[in-house]
């Protein structure tokens, strides 16, 4: 009996561990994928959806897509850039974001063209290196794994160029930024430069759908019919509001996504153009 040849998979890689793990497993569960139950895990096949999973230290991840050996990976934007990898960026994911700068001790730095002749520790010696040639300073940066902060305190570096997210470590440590932002940084779905391997298009789009799902809620209400026009404008929806006559002369009742920031703003006008029994319900899953 000839076997059927299999359908090739799409190989993904995930973080297995840091800020982005959780809620790269998270969104992939929510797009309807298997997800591992433990943590040893380093590998999770989901036959059903044609797709293999491979959790992966989360700055090796770009290295492995760009190389071939993965066709995808979800990674920070970050990490993508400091790799030097031959991999792109095909949706941004909306979590994970950071923002970097380079910080100094208080009072002492107030612009980029102090940096010139410097030594700058950071984690992200990739970024920063492109950073500053693009500006044509001239610096000396030093990689250091694991937190920066105390570099200038033991005289390994006169800067830092780090994540910042509130800046009490920084200020803690002493430190306060200065200059332009480096680089603002989230979760981003990457694959190899230039190619679009079988299995993207679908993977993608249901990320795309929980994204949406997490930004837009489905409202309901029952409107005066000479008002939907009105109540169309305030919120027209991705393409147009469903519409549909009630039992009841003169009514209708219309269907129609809204932003799930602002909702509330719309239903108090949508109130005050004569509409009742408005409803608002979260959206689990889409397509657009």
């Amino acid at each position: 009996m000839t076997e059927l040849p299999q359908t090739p998979r799409l190989r993904v890689a995930v973080p297995n561990k840091g800020a982005l793990s959780q809620a790269a497993t998270e969104m992939l569960r929510e797009s309807g994928y298997r997800q591992r139950h433990s943590n040893v895990e380093l590998r999770l096949v989901d036959a059903d959806n044609g797709v293999e999973f491979f959790y992966l230290r989360p700055r090796d991840i770009a290295l492995y897509v760009g190389e071939g050996q993965l066709d995808v990976g979800i990674t920070g934007r970050d990490l993508l850039r400091d790799s030097g990898a031959k991999a792109e960026e095909v949706l941004t994911l909306e979590f994970g974001r950071a923002r970097f700068r380079f910080a100094g001790p208080t009072g002492r730095f107030s612009s980029l063209d102090q940096l010139a002749g410097q030594r700058i520790a950071t984690s992200y010696d990739g970024i920063v290196r492109g950073f500053l040639e693009e500006r044509g300073i001239d610096a000396t940066v030093t990689r250091l794994d694991g937190a920066v902060e105390t570099s200038i305190q033991l005289g390994v570096a006169d800067v830092i160029a780090d994540v910042v997210e509130t800046g009490s470590t920084l200020r803690a440590a002493g430190l306060e930024t200065f200059g332009e932002v480096i680089l603002d940084s989230e979760a981003v779905l990457i694959t190899r430069g230039g190619i679009a391997p079988d299995g993207l298009e679908i993977f993608r789009r249901r990320l795309e759908g929980v994204l949406v799902a997490r930004n837009y809620v489905m409202m309901d209400y029952d409107i005066p019919t000479a008002q939907v026009p009105v109540a169309a404008a305030l919120a027209p929806g991705i393409e147009s509001p469903t519409v549909a006559p009630l039992q009841r002369d003169g009514w209708s009742a219309v269907r129609v996504m809204v932003p799930r920031a602002g909702a509330h703003k719309i239903m108090d006008d949508l109130y005050e153009l004569g509409a009742r029994g408005i409803l608002l319900t979260d959206i689990h899953a889409c397509r657009l």
